[in-house]
């Protein structure tokens, strides 16, 4: 329906009408900058508690446990996430709030300038219409006088006392009057038909197209709302897809957390390499005692005589001590060493890794130092080929201090090179002396799966020997000799022998370098035992090598074998 035909007189009500549609729009924007401002803050927010809880310490001493490393995935999803709420608050910003507010400003002044049309159409017909009144009231008056001209006329002239002088004046009056008011009446004719004419225009003409005109501007207002209103919506449904990722992502980095692999990497850490303490050997302080058969006799364990009966020599308990004392702090509070540079205060496995650790990063200072003295002779060889471009001379001591650090840097590779050879001697060396605690053992057949508990006991969670100190013999002044003198006499090289076999009890794919294939049933040959990080090294009757998962496999030594240690 057209405002013009229905509401034309109706222009105070749609200059009311037309102003709260202005006003409403504008409350909208209100609301969108505020909406945007609670996406802005949401994603500060978000961003400062990423910040917060995000590592400060540098990446190779981050947590290697899965649990840490997801963690440390969702919170870097949730910075996405918060990224894309700012890429929300920037659309609502640019295509909303902006062009709400540019549109209200373009309204503003359209509807100014109609409405100005309006009071002007009006003020000219209101004009027309007072000139219209004008001459109709000058017509009446004039009217009114010539009736009262006229009057006078008639009755100086029936006054037979009148003079003609006064009759002729009168009827000069008369005549004047009613020319004046034949006049006016002409004038008020044309200015009633002028203002008829001007009324119509006004109302069929004027009035209409300016309020077409703001017809047409409070339906556009309308449809720009409606079209904000889907921007509005469109700025969040862009956005889903990525945030769906993001929450997929966290999703993701909750199904990779491996409780087995957390528990390797403890095990990793802060294994030592230290074989458990031995056992505390019994001291017989009765033997100087005098014996009588009414007192009875003071007997003395069994081991520690002899094969003759006689009573062994007592193995001294402070050089027992001295070689325990550094291991019993199992359960108790560790004693805290001075740190070294070969990392001696550390225990063996932790110092291999610490040494393998800065072997690794020598030889990347190593291999810039060396991709540097490249750069450089071939930066003095453009040089010397072209003078122009710079002094060979200027980069030679450049390249003598680059050569001097390669030096250092090469000393301290084969020095920390040095030290890791004799710690993975030691361990190699200790690995092979385990092997001589028992003549015969059997793993236990309590198991869950590959992944679980190994034993029905977990007391027995690793069945590592006691090792118990021989009694020394005569003549032999060390009883208890050092067990890295040795190291020397092994050669890895040779065969290793059969010390038993296994069965294994599930399959294993091997897809790792240096692991065995394994088909379920499958019988192996046992060349070297599990030294406490979970893999048996065996051989197949083909005469292929390999290490397998000690938990997926049941051992049995054989019993001339040297030791038989598991750790099932």
């Amino acid at each position: 329906m057209s405002w013009g035909t229905e509401l034309w007189d109706q222009f105070d009500n749609l200059d009311k009408h037309t102003q709260w549609g202005i006003d409403f729009l504008e409350r909208y924007a209100k609301f969108v900058k505020e909406r945007l401002e609670v996406e802005q803050n949401y994603a500060k927010q978000l961003r400062s508690l990423v910040k917060k809880y995000c590592p400060k310490r540098a990446k190779e001493e981050e947590p290697r446990f899965t649990s840490c490393l997801s963690f440390y995935s969702i919170l870097n999803e949730l910075n996405d996430y918060a990224g894309q709420r700012e890429v929300v608050a920037e659309e609502m910003a640019h295509k909303v709030y902006g062009e709400l507010m540019r549109y209200s400003l373009d309204l503003k002044t359209e509807r100014k300038h109609h409405l100005q049309e309006g009071r002007k159409a009006q003020q000219y017909l209101d004009h027309c219409w007072k000139q219209m009144d004008n001459s109709k009231r000058k017509f009446e008056r004039e009217c009114r006088e010539a009736e009262k001209s006229q009057i006078s006329y008639d009755k100086l002239d029936n006054d037979i006392n009148a003079t003609k002088s006064e009759v002729e004046k009168a009827k000069a009056q008369f005549y004047l009057r009613t020319h004046m008011a034949d006049e006016s009446k002409n004038e008020y004719a044309a200015q009633l038909q002028n203002f008829n004419a001007e009324q119509w225009k006004h109302f069929n003409n004027a009035i209409p197209h300016i309020f077409k005109n703001l017809q047409d501007m409070d339906e556009r207002r309308t449809v720009k709302l409606g079209e904000t209103y889907r921007s509005f919506a469109e700025s969040e449904r862009r956005v889903i897809p990525i945030i769906s990722k993001c929450l997929e992502g966290m999703v993701s980095a909750a199904k990779a957390v491996d409780e087995r692999r957390d528990s390797t990497i403890v095990v990793e850490s802060f294994k030592s390499g230290f074989e458990p303490p031995g056992d505390f050997p019994f001291e017989d302080f009765s033997q100087n005692l005098s014996r009588t058969g009414s007192d009875g006799t003071i007997s003395t364990p069994k081991g520690e005589r002899d094969k003759d009966g006689a009573p062994g020599p007592r193995s001294d308990p402070k050089h027992q001590m001295s070689k325990t004392k550094n291991k019993l702090w199992l359960f108790g509070k560790k004693p805290k060493a001075p740190s070294l540079e070969d990392f001696s205060h550390l225990p063996p496995e932790q110092r291999r890794k610490r040494l393998q650790q800065r072997i690794d990063e020598l030889s990347k200072e190593l291999q810039k130092e060396m991709d540097q003295r490249d750069a450089l002779n071939k930066m003095k060889d453009v040089y010397e080929k072209n003078p122009q471009m710079g002094d060979p001379i200027s980069l030679q001591p450049k390249i003598s201090e680059t050569i001097c650090n390669m030096e250092k840097l090469r000393s301290e590779i084969h020095k920390n090179e040095t030290w890791l050879s004799e710690v993975e001697g030691k361990q190699s060396s200790r690995g092979d002396r385990r092997h001589s605690a028992d003549n015969h053992h059997h793993t236990p057949q309590g198991r869950e799966s590959p992944e679980g508990s190994y034993t029905d006991d977990t007391s027995q969670e690793h069945h590592t020997p006691h090792h118990r100190t021989s009694p020394p013999q005569p003549g032999n002044p060390n009883p208890n000799p050092d067990p890295h003198e040795f190291d020397d006499e092994f050669d890895d090289d040779d065969p290793l022998p059969v010390i038993g076999h296994c069965k294994a009890l599930y399959s294993f794919d091997g897809q790792n370098e240096g692991t065995l294939v394994m088909a379920e049933d499958e019988v192996l040959y046992i060349i070297e035992e599990d030294k406490g990080d979970g893999w048996t090294r065996a051989r197949k009757q083909s005469g292929e090598e390999g290490y397998v998962p000690t938990s997926y496999v049941e051992i049995t030594m054989e019993k001339n074998s040297k030791g038989a240690v598991t750790y099932i």
